[in-house]
């Protein structure tokens, strides 16, 4: 169940496992290095303070669509988590401010995608863990498409992901939107590229080319540096992983225990 722990700064977890950190006086806090990544492609997906149309796949207690509504006055935003009660604690404990420009929706967030217009969001966001594995229907090339579909052009996927060595996950993952979108990196710290513990993974995927240069500045001076991977080094990365399609998808791995604990 969600509960959010007032004595830690508002640090939200979910069965025990941290699920988001928010400081409501300053919403450009960011305390988790997964999501400053997530934040560091909203500051490269557009001008500096250019709103943008953004659908948030998996919501937690907000805090990168606070972020964009910050950093990005005028921005629209939708937030989708199937989590009813999870969606109802951050309402009634985490309150936006009406004119945050942000939705929150309790949903699925792969029927929202299907329903949702296309050629509508500048920038789509999942973050969604069902317990601590990504779910399967959110990992095909059937999905990649409808993601395809909502982006308009020049638009942004951005995933969060997990997994650990030998990557097999990871590596489908990267082939799958590769199959789909013209323009594919992969954000990580290089002790899990190394293989040498399981962690994060912002997987990029656009139709146009990615700013990559920017990224790797802003991700490098963070206190957890990452690396991005783009081109040749991703290639040899992915290697001969192949797409995922609906029949033979399969969540993310269950991280080793304690990957993701508090303190």
């Amino acid at each position: 169940m969600p509960d959010i722990d007032r004595e830690r700064a508002w640090l939200l977890t979910v069965d025990g496992a941290p699920q988001s950190y928010v400081d409501l006086d300053d919403p450009t806090h960011i305390e988790f290095e997964y999501l400053r990544r997530l934040a560091h492609v909203v500051d490269c997906v557009a001008d500096d303070g250019a709103p943008l149309d953004v659908l948030h796949l998996g919501g937690g207690a907000l805090t990168l669509p606070r972020y964009v509504a910050a950093t990005r006055p005028g921005s629209r935003q939708d937030v989708v988590d199937a989590d009813r009660a999870l969606v109802q604690l951050v309402r009634e404990h985490l309150p936006l401010s009406p004119d945050a420009g942000i939705a929150l929706h309790a949903a699925d967030a792969r029927a929202w995608v299907e329903r949702a217009p296309a050629a509508s969001a500048d920038l789509l966001v999942a973050d969604v863990f069902g317990g601590s594995r990504v779910p399967a229907h959110l990992t095909s090339l059937a999905y990649a498409r409808l993601a395809q579909r909502v982006l308009r052009p020049g638009g942004v996927y951005a995933a969060n992901l997990a997994d650990g060595a030998p990557f097999t996950f990871l590596r489908s993952q990267l082939a799958t939107f590769q199959a789909v979108f013209t323009e594919v990196a992969l954000i990580a710290e290089p002790s899990v590229l190394r293989g040498r513990r399981f962690g994060n993974a912002v997987l990029l995927a656009s139709a146009h080319p990615l700013d990559v240069a920017s990224l790797a500045r802003r991700t490098a001076g963070d206190a957890f540096p990452a690396r991005v991977e783009h081109g040749d080094s991703l290639r040899r990365f992915i290697g001969n992983a192949q797409p995922v399609t609906d029949a033979d998808a399969q969540p993310s791995p269950e991280p080793p225990h304690g990957a993701f604990s508090i303190g």
